[in-house]
């Protein structure tokens, strides 16, 4: 059994792992399948919490507490609050609003699904652990914050502009609804 061949760091690794998948794949599922809205919302936080977890496993561990904090805590609360707000039922969901939408998605996850399989196929993903040592060299937070105010500057300056952007216009539509 090759669980048996690996140091007792990779096994206590693998047997982190392999439970967090199992959970997260149960979440992800439960999550696409649920009718009611709510539910949907709480089985996200679910995998949210889960994904915090392979972010450790992956010892980036200022992801982890920026994925809890930021997505399952804030973006959450504010979705599970609209939702409320809205009183959005199960009857609503089963309506399609847009025509085509089902039909659209069904295409771009294709698309999605040929795009893994050939980076996968094309080895897009081979980084190997010594550049992950490299790029975390002083520390997680250290080279996060190199990466975004260098290579990532105008990235990271169009997402804070988005942001704005979309704040002051749910402030706009929430004031003209008033």
């Amino acid at each position: 059994m090759t669980i048996l061949a690996v140091t007792a760091t990779e096994r206590a690794e693998f047997l982190t792992f392999v439970p967090l998948a199992v959970l997260s794949v149960a979440a992800a599922v439960g999550m696409v399948l649920n009718r009611n809205a709510v539910y949907s919302a709480l089985l996200l936080v679910v995998n949210f919490f889960c994904l915090a977890g392979f972010y450790v496993l992956l010892e980036a561990q200022f992801i982890a507490v920026v994925q809890v904090i930021v997505y399952a805590g804030a973006i959450m609360v504010l979705f599970l609050f609209v939702l409320m707000l809205l009183g959005v039922g199960s009857e609503d969901v089963l309506k399609e609003t847009i025509r085509g939408q089902r039909a659209t998605a069904a295409v771009l996850g294709l698309l999605l699904l040929g795009a893994v399989v050939f980076a996968l196929a094309g080895g897009g993903f081979g980084g190997g652990a010594g550049s992950l040592a490299a790029a975390n060299q002083g520390g997680n937070v250290q080279a996060i914050g190199r990466l975004l105010f260098t290579r990532y500057v105008f990235a990271f300056e169009a997402v804070g502009m988005l942001l704005v952007v979309a704040a002051v216009g749910a402030l706009v539509l929430g004031k003209r609804r008033a």
